[in-house]
């Protein structure tokens, strides 16, 4: 529907992050369990990557991401996610892909309006030799 939007010609081909909006209702809530958000910018990230996946901390990750100020709302900044493993919080490991701010807004509120705590699991996979993580978003239906 939207193949285009959300683009981000600032970064490697590779490392723009995927999403869809078709994988959502109306409500911006994932249609199914399976859906997920590949992030971008996660090159830049490999050493935070590659420590936590040495680790073995990243079976449980769950990310640790915080809706955008109005300042950074203004100026349409990225969302940088970091992860929560259990008893610390890493480094940025990526970013949502651009025009997709909204989905993980819309979702973060969402589960904390159940009163949950505002957390999407993750999995971290390497991929043509770098590693890349996607969030679970399906999961938190």
């Amino acid at each position: 529907m939207f193949p285009k939007r959300g683009v981000d010609t600032s970064l490697p081909k590779g490392d723009r992050g995927f999403a869809s909006f078709d994988d959502y209702d109306f409500r911006l809530k994932p249609k199914n369990g399976r859906v997920t958000i590949t992030l971008a910018d996660s090159d830049s990230h490999q050493d935070e990557l590659k420590s936590i996946v040495e680790s073995g901390e990243h079976e449980d990750a769950e990310t640790a991401v915080s809706p955008r100020s109005m300042a950074d709302e203004r100026v349409d900044a990225p969302i940088p996610v970091r992860l929560f493993l259990g008893r610390r919080v890493s480094g940025v490991v990526g970013s949502i892909p651009r025009g997709f701010e909204s989905l993980i807004d819309e979702n973060v509120r969402r589960i904390e309006d159940r009163g949950s705590k505002p957390r999407i699991p993750v999995r971290i996979e390497q991929k043509k030799g770098a590693y890349r993580v996607t969030l679970l978003i399906g999961k938190t239906r």
